[in-house]
């Protein structure tokens, strides 16, 4: 059952993620065209009718929320940033207490974020303030800091268990290019590490 559900969780992940970034690309396409055919005399009959303000507060909403989601993802998969050099030198004995303590700190810390981003917005919700734009409840907007940090500490949650279990945790080859298979590398890639021309 908890595998349906983790796999449930990383999919509605992705989608959500995969989705703000392509709508907002979308978005900021649509409101360059809309702010250069507002400069054409001959088009601004037509830009005139459609009011595109909205689009940049949208945007920094969308991007935020992708942020947060993003950064749990990344956990998931491996792809932060970490100085892991002193820790590799350690013994295995010593090295998994390192990790251990590094990833039940991120746990403790994403949750203190998000149970006191919980607390903001509740009280953002007793309010009336709205986006300047939009005008949207606020409180909606900030939704993403407690969900992007609550979901967060359960990826570090689900790292630290397989970490316990198996000694390994997520990481990802830069080396590999998605999409193929692996060990292969691209042609491209063989020739500027050779020092050639791509």
């Amino acid at each position: 059952m908890l595998k349906l559900i983790n796999k449930a969780l990383d999919r509605l992940e992705e989608i959500i993620i995969s989705f703000l970034i392509a709508a907002a690309t979308i978005i900021i396409f649509v409101a360059v065209v809309h702010r250069f055919a507002s400069g054409v005399p001959a088009l601004q009959v037509y830009t005139s009718r459609i009011n595109m303000s909205w689009a940049q507060e949208l945007c920094i909403f969308m991007f935020v929320w992708m942020a947060k989601f993003g950064a749990a993802y990344g956990v998931r998969v491996g792809t932060h940033v970490g100085v892991d050099v002193l820790v590799n030198r350690l013994g295995p004995g010593k090295r998994k207490v390192v990790v251990t303590l590094g990833l039940l700190g991120g746990v403790i810390f994403t949750g203190i974020v998000g149970s006191m981003a919980s607390l903001f917005v509740w009280n953002i919700a007793h309010t009336d303030q709205t986006s300047e734009e939009l005008e949207w409840p606020m409180w909606i907007i900030y939704m993403c800091i407690p969900l992007g940090s609550y979901l967060m500490c359960y990826r570090f949650l689900q790292v630290t268990w397989t970490f316990l279990r198996t000694g390994e945790v997520p990481h990802r080859d830069h080396a590999q290019v998605d999409g193929l298979p692996e060990g292969e590398v691209p042609e491209l890639a063989i020739g500027t590490a050779k020092g050639g021309r791509p």
